[in-house]
């Protein structure tokens, strides 16, 4: 008797921002899956900078985007701190309110950055790149 092989899972995405309206513009600019035929994106929300080192701290997270705009402690701040902080950190991708804060997202050690008004392909093409090197490692 054959076991049943497990529904295959696709990659696990942490979004933050205090804005319900940006976080509804990324899932829907990344689309549910990155791939035809591929796995759905299982996306955790959050609003606070609290649950974004927490949720990267327990792991199980293939990549972080966070939104440099946010208010209290913004995404570029977040992300310097997650890199120093948390070892293993996966890929973060910044959302900046710019193309010229490109030099910030520099500075908080993203490995990519998003700037605003957020362009769907920009975004994915992003998401998939920064995810890529996972799939083969």
């Amino acid at each position: 008797m054959s076991s049943p092989e497990a529904a295959p899972t696709g990659p696990r995405i942490l979004l933050h921002s205090d804005s319900a309206d940006v976080r509804a513009q990324v899932r829907l600019g990344v689309g549910r899956r990155l791939a035809r035929g591929a796995a759905e994106v299982d996306w955790v929300e959050v609003a606070t900078a609290g649950a974004v080192v927490a949720t990267v701290e327990r792991g199980g997270v293939d990549l972080v985007v966070l939104d440099g705009e946010a208010d209290k402690e913004g995404g570029l701040g977040l992300c310097r701190r997650l890199k120093d902080e948390v070892f293993g950190c996966p890929p973060v991708l910044v959302l900046t309110g710019r193309p010229q804060d490109a030099w910030l997202a520099s500075w908080s050690e993203a490995d990519a950055a998003v700037s605003r008004p957020l362009d769907p392909q920009v975004l994915r093409e992003a998401v998939v790149g920064l995810l890529a090197p996972a799939r083969t490692a």
